[in-house]
């Protein structure tokens, strides 16, 4: 099978990334609908110690702020996700045209690169900001991780890979 090309890998992960595309945009309103009515019921603070919500956050008066949040966050870490999937789906619609080194893919990967890089340092902020906030609060690991890094490096090093390609094929160009 091609990986270039209508008909290739390429197209197939193109559909792939298509319907992750709808999908994170699902996500990303959910989660902004989710965090306006937690910050709506935080009005509310009868209602929210009535719910049973899996975890003890003490004081009910600051539940639902904390909730609400926690909600926004997580629809701009979608966001950020939607943004990197977007990217990829531009790169990879050059991929299904035959046009691996298109100009336009270096800003794309390196975008890719800042938007990955963005949001493993959110993950280390909400860790920070959970310990301040929420000292009682079950804390989930977020430890360094050298595997995000190294992803982070690799997209800014293929980043440089596709411009030089992009110069080579421009140099070709002129040449013919």
């Amino acid at each position: 099978m091609r990986t270039l090309g209508p008909g290739s890998v390429s197209s197939f992960l193109k559909i792939i990334l298509d319907v992750t595309w709808f999908l994170l945009w699902a996500l990303l309103a959910l989660l902004a609908v989710a965090g306006v009515v937690m910050l709506l019921l935080s009005f509310n603070t009868d209602l929210i110690a009535r719910l049973d919500l899996g975890a003890d956050f003490g004081n009910p008066e600051t539940t639902g702020p904390t909730l609400a949040a926690a909600l926004f966050g997580g629809a701009l870490a979608s966001g950020g996700w939607l943004l990197i999937v977007g990217q990829l789906r531009s790169i990879f619609k050059t991929l299904t045209a035959g046009d691996p080194f298109h100009p336009e893919n270096v800003g794309r990967l390196r975008l890719i690169g800042l938007v990955l890089a963005g949001l493993a340092l959110g993950t280390y902020l909400y860790a920070m900001i959970t310990v301040l906030l929420l000292p009682g609060f079950q804390k989930f690991e977020t430890g360094f991780s050298p595997t995000t890094w190294f992803s982070v490096m690799v997209v800014f090093v293929l980043a440089e890979v596709f411009r030089e390609g992009a110069r080579l094929r421009n140099e070709a160009e002129l040449t013919i």
